[in-house]
Formats: structure tokens, sequence, C-alpha cells
């Protein structure tokens, strides 16, 4: 698990994720269905991108978002 505080963050795992997969920036971006410059932008740590384009992105990737510690855990009763 990778631990995302800012936009930099996230953009630096995803710059990684494509690398590790053999991705160029447009193979990415033509696979996620978003522009190349969404990817450029993302990977630059850019705040303010769509939130729904972040989620297409990171799903071609193989991640998934998690949110930890705001809620109780209902496993955990």
């Amino acid at each position: 698990m990778v631990r995302i505080d800012t936009p930099s963050d996230l953009g630096a795992a995803i710059r990684k994720a494509r690398k590790a997969l053999s991705l160029t920036q447009p193979q990415l971006a033509l696979v996620a269905g978003v522009g190349v410059r969404f990817i450029v932008e993302l990977e630059a740590g850019k705040p303010g991108v769509r939130f729904e384009k972040v989620l297409r992105v990171l799903k071609v990737l193989g991640g998934t978002l998690a949110v930890e510690g705001m809620l109780p855990d209902p496993a955990s009763k």
C-alpha cells in the first residue's frame, strides 16, 4: 500500500505504476479514456484534477482507492 498525502504523492505513485507496466503517457491516456494532458497534469501533482478521471486511471493501473481512519471498522465490533 502507498500512503498518499498530497497531489504530488498521487502523481508519483501513478507515474511509478505506469512505468512498471511499461506504458507511455499516451498509451495510459488512451486505455483510461482521458487526454494525455490529464495524465501529464496528474503525474505532475496538479491539484484540482477531476476525481472520476483519477479513478479511471487507477483502475487501468490495477489500483484502488481506500480511505482509512475516518469511520470505525464494522468488522471490529
